[in-house]
């Protein structure tokens, strides 16, 4: 199989910044991603005012914390730590920015399990899987899109906003989390029907996207039961030519009905011609990510590893082992 990029050399073909001009993009990415302040990038602002010649008030608030074994900003910790321990309905705004300076705003759930799912927040694959569709727009663009799993959307909107795709079908099971994602849809400027609005679970909902002075895709959201989806149904959603999922490959019961999902996918196009699928997995645990390539090779779903996006445009833990796959049979 393919050998997947060292994340680390990503940075090798970026163009070099200034570093107090790389810091300071970290800390407006980290801000509007709604990132906790102890993330942010404090100890190499530390070091740029350490280095500069004309910083020296700032330099001495950093020295006073230093030599009394302070946290910077103690009580603003404490603040945010208050927030988050609210109640798990508490939900908070977070903005994304893409390449062309426009921004991707999500609702999305402050706690991490709410209303007894993960698919209220955005996790790191998911930013991740943006990135490199980001980077290889041609993938999608004219093409037929589904989403397995999309969560808040992340992912979709990016594509839909940057890609070009003729449709783009996103795809669900909870219903608290189908309804943060069509709000989230609206929120950036893809359209759907107001009568749609208000009735829990859109079972499927198609409308045409208005994005802001162009005309967008055809937008899906539909609900999708891994374990109950029959050929039939999946061939409703626009015979997809390309398929992807983020973070979906963390628990064995789960990953066996993706696995379910996926060989119905490949043999379900009206055309004979069997859509190009990417996953992207946080491999948390090597042993349940050995276990999913194993099982793919079982059922005859081959799979190669995609060269990481070499650019960083998202606010995520970088030091997280995230993989994108592409299976084929």
């Amino acid at each position: 199989m393919e050998e997947q990029e060292p994340r680390q050399e990503r940075a090798a073909c970026e163009p070099r910044e200034a570093p107090e001009e790389s810091v300071a993009l970290r800390f407006q990415r980290g801000f509007l991603a709604g990132k906790r302040l102890r993330d942010l990038p404090w100890e190499d602002l530390e070091q740029i005012l350490k280095n500069s010649e004309d910083s020296s008030p700032l330099l001495t608030v950093l020295q006073k914390h230093e030599s009394m074994g302070a946290e910077p900003l103690e009580q603003l910790y404490e603040a945010i730590g208050d927030v988050l321990n609210t109640e798990e309905t508490t939900q908070c705004y977070k903005s994304y920015l893409l390449p062309s300076g426009d921004a991707i705003t999500l609702c999305e759930s402050v706690a991490i399990i709410s209303r007894g799912t993960t698919g209220l927040v955005t996790w790191d694959a998911g930013l991740y899987l943006a990135e490199w569709a980001l980077e290889n727009s041609a993938v999608f663009c004219n093409r037929s899109v589904l989403e397995l799993g999309s969560g808040t959307g992340l992912t979709g909107i990016a594509i839909s906003k940057a890609c070009r795709p003729r449709t783009y079908t996103f795809s669900d099971h909870h219903e608290c989390v189908l309804q943060q994602l069509s709000e989230n849809i609206r929120l950036n400027g893809l359209f759907l029907p107001p009568e749609t609005h208000g009735h829990g679970v859109a079972k499927q909902e198609i409308c045409e996207a208005e994005l802001r002075g162009s005309q967008g895709p055809e937008i899906t959201v539909a609900e999708l039961d891994w374990n109950l989806v029959t050929k039939e149904r999946l061939a409703e959603l626009q015979s997809p030519d390309v398929v992807i999922a983020a973070d979906v490959v963390y628990d064995p019961e789960l990953t066996q009905s993706l696995i379910g999902i996926l060989q119905k996918l490949f043999s379900c196009n009206g055309d004979g011609e069997a859509p190009e699928v990417y996953i992207a997995c946080t491999i948390r645990n090597p042993d349940t990510y050995g276990w999913f390539q194993t099982e793919l090779g079982k059922v005859g779903i081959r799979w190669q590893v995609v060269p990481s996006p070499q650019k960083n445009l998202f606010s995520y833990d970088q030091h997280a082992n995230i993989t994108i796959l592409r299976l084929h049979v």
